[in-house]
């Protein structure tokens, strides 16, 4: 998910001024990890202070520690010992490393214990972090790829803006009329951030690796070189030749300032950038369902962003006073206004209910795509999304494939290559864990 990344200094500022209620020595200290910053740490701190105020037994305290890769890595330090947070937001795909630390309690423990309904949070969202019947993490910052587009731009190139392309000829061909009815502008853009990519190969049903994407056993290889891989490649190689296609390489905050800038008419994005466009955009943007090859069914969209985990090693009480905490923050009111304020998805369906979702909606319906295409998901194993400890490494070797893409090089080839590399280090990683 590509949300944009905000200096340190002004997460600082923004936690300073946000007005967080102040610990009653008397109260359970709850310690917070977290990731967010900008309009969502804004958001997050809202919800915490809420929670702080509404009771006089807990209190939370919420600490920013740097991007997901910076927080996985402090965590793995102090995972399981006594400076280990009690609740901790790690990223998607640090879900499986997460779960084999032994540094966790999964939250269906808690969730038994209380006789807590699961059925209030979204089964899709709910399906990314359920492994073999059991919930591992309380869901939390939850996002999809939507397709973002210049409404006004799609006017002038004679497109209509209500009637977005689904499919990857009539994306092509809308992005050689943008690029044609505006002048400086490409049609569309690929970020070389391999999270689309896994994307796409999800709405045709494409697995990235093997064991059901890892949901079934022990992932042993990549399969994400399949044709429905090379499907994706092939598209964007057509795009390249005809000269709409623009390259903003590894940089997101280049693609986004090159989309209000007009320089870019369409471009795939997190739904959690969508307030941010709205609200900076000079002109109206669209939200559209990612692409599809034509003659492929769509299947849905693997969701994205971030899960809260209870840490293990605390007493029963703090244990207990974290969950309590979870739970606010799945409530529909919270997640109601996280939902507005950031455009994470509401990881509680009754949230939709609440008066400024419905407000908001009739406002800005096209905040409703994004929910959609989310809801049209069909549940499989390709669109619960893979699961492997080496996630993350694995995104370093697809992000050089894309790169390799770009450089005009032989797309099976280097599809190829990027399985291999995969492959290796599953191997290394399998052999480890038998010794």
């Amino acid at each position: 998910m590509i949300v944009a990344v905000f200096l340190l200094m002004s997460s600082v500022l923004l936690s300073a001024c946000s007005g967080l209620s102040h610990a009653d020595d008397n109260r359970i200290q709850i310690v917070f990890w977290h990731s967010m910053a900008g309009p969502p740490l804004e958001a997050l701190n809202k919800i915490v202070n809420d929670f702080n105020q509404s009771q006089d037994e807990i209190y939370v305290k919420p600490e920013y520690q740097g991007s997901y890769e910076e927080s996985l890595a402090k965590f793995r330090r102090v995972g399981g010992t006594a400076n280990a947070p009690n609740i901790y937001q790690a990223q998607d795909i640090g879900s499986k490393y997460m779960m084999e630390s032994g540094d966790i309690v999964p939250v269906q423990k808690l969730m038994d214990e209380e006789h807590y309904n699961m059925n209030q949070l979204e089964k899709n969202i709910r399906n990314y972090y359920t492994v073999n019947g059991k919930l591992y993490s309380m869901p939390f910052n939850s996002s999809t790829p939507v397709v973002l587009y210049n409404a006004d731009a799609f006017n002038k190139a004679g497109l209509d803006p209500n009637k977005p392309p689904e499919t990857y000829s009539q994306f092509r061909e809308a992005a050689k009329k943008l690029t044609q009815a505006n002048k400086g502008m490409k049609g569309f853009s690929f970020l070389n951030y391999p999270w689309f990519f896994e994307e796409l190969l999800a709405v045709q049903g494409g697995e990235y690796i093997n064991q059901n994407n890892g949901r079934t056993g022990l992932a042993t290889k990549a399969t994400f070189n399949s044709q429905k891989g090379l499907n994706i490649f092939k598209w964007l190689r057509e795009m390249q030749k005809d000269g709409t296609l623009a390259n903003y390489g590894t940089s997101g905050d280049n693609e986004s300032s090159g989309f209000l800038t007009q320089k870019v008419g369409m471009f795939m994005s997190s739904s959690a950038s969508m307030a941010e466009m709205f609200k900076n955009a000079p002109f109206k943007v669209g939200v559209a369902y990612i692409p599809r090859p034509d003659n492929i069914e769509r299947q849905g969209v693997v969701i994205g962003g971030a899960s809260l985990w209870l840490s293990k090693g605390k007493s029963a009480k703090e244990e207990k006073a974290a969950f309590a905490f979870m739970k606010y923050m799945a409530s529909p009111k919270a997640q109601a206004d996280w939902h507005i304020h950031t455009g994470y998805f509401p990881i509680n369906p009754g949230a939709y209910k609440e008066p400024i979702i419905i407000k908001n909606y009739k406002k800005t319906p096209q905040f409703k795509v994004a929910v959609n295409q989310f809801h049209d998901t069909k549940s499989t194993y390709a669109t619960r999304g893979p699961m492997m400890t080496l996630m993350p490494q694995s995104r370093v070797i697809m992000s050089r494939a894309i790169d390799d893409l770009y450089q005009g090089k032989n797309l099976q080839q280097s599809l190829d290559t990027a399985a291999d590399h995969v492959n290796e280090a599953i191997a290394q990683m399998n052999l480890a864990n038998k010794k």
